[in-house]
């Protein structure tokens, strides 16, 4: 049996099988520029992150109808649950869908949805925490937020803040992330991935995250690492993903051991499984071939989960029993 794992970052349009794609657009009659699952395959062959995103695109513009939303959220937990998954935090991106005529209420609908399905059929608790799209304007960041609170009861727990983080700095945002926190929403927005420490520190001085979804170009700032420590932020880290997009440029340059030594607390996490090729089972080897024992990585998930208290109890009993290596 896998280790008991917490993941905090994936984005659950990114979990999407190729066959649940073809399935999905032909339901929903969307066009894509291949009709196989070994195409849909090349199609995850990225030259770089633009290219990334503009697959993502094309990609998410087939999901339009609450079944399309709730199917995500109970394949990605299933996947999950074979790699020892106990608790999910998933990404969804509501904007980008609003823009192409879906309502908010289907999309929160769906998603909710299927984090109630997800714990009936797999056992996985799964809580989420949407992202605000960087290049929307403040008006729409402000109706996402009003959504989300709407939806608190039903597993809405934070907000993000994702995107084209070169194009789009995170302070024009501060508004909507301070509608955030006083509905009881945690702030955990993008940061440090293709971008350096000013985004990271732009990220804490207005958005007030209780973590950063990677944050791992906080090495370049030593000062900025000490500010991380000191405010208990956890980084979401996901090692394979930054390979991928070539936000770092080898195994061996990776900054995931620095941060550990230096004392801030780093979860583990897919990010773009389906897209990226990996799985919590592969994040989870990279992360410990730095010599970094699996349960730091569980007991920063335990820290950085913006659940009530009384699961966050229930995941911190989970670690102290399982029997970890050393």
């Amino acid at each position: 049996m896998p280790y008991p794992k917490i993941e905090l970052h994936v984005h659950l349009e990114a979990t999407l099988r190729p066959e649940r794609l073809l399935e999905i657009a032909r339901r929903n009659d969307h066009p894509l520029p291949a009709d196989t699952v070994e195409g849909v395959r090349r199609l995850y062959e990225f030259r770089d992150f633009d290219h990334f995103i503009e697959v993502w695109i094309l990609v998410t513009n087939a999901l339009r109808r609450v079944d399309d939303f709730r199917q995500l959220v109970v394949d990605y937990a299933a996947e999950a649950a074979t790699h020892g998954a106990v608790y999910v935090e998933g990404i969804f991106s509501p904007i980008e869908r609003t823009w192409r005529g879906v309502e908010w209420d289907e999309i929160f609908t769906g998603y909710c949805d299927g984090a109630q399905e997800a714990m009936e059929a797999h056992g996985v608790q799964v809580r989420l925490a949407p992202d605000i799209t960087r290049s929307a304007p403040l008006d729409e960041a402000l109706t996402m937020v009003r959504y989300a609170a709407k939806y608190r009861d039903r597993g809405i727990v934070g907000i993000g803040l994702g995107g084209e983080e070169a194009l789009y700095p995170p302070e024009p945002f501060e508004g909507a992330f301070r509608a955030a926190r006083e509905a009881g929403l945690g702030s955990v927005p993008h940061a440090g991935e293709v971008v350096g420490p000013p985004s990271i520190w732009g990220a804490i001085k207005a958005l007030d995250p209780v973590r950063i979804r990677h944050g791992i170009r906080a090495v370049e700032d030593a000062a900025l690492m000490e500010e991380i420590r000191g405010r208990g932020i956890v980084l979401d880290v996901c090692p394979v993903s930054n390979l991928r997009t070539r936000a770092v440029a080898s195994r061996e340059q990776h900054p995931l051991p620095t941060l550990v030594a230096f004392g801030i607390s780093c979860s583990i996490s897919t990010d773009d499984p389906e897209m990226f090729d990996t799985d919590l089972t592969r994040e989870y080897e990279l992360a410990t071939s730095f010599g970094i024992a699996p349960r730091a990585f569980y007991d920063a998930g335990v820290r950085g989960a913006l659940c009530d208290e009384r699961t966050r109890q229930q995941l911190d009993a989970v670690g102290r029993a399982y029997p970890w290596p050393r």
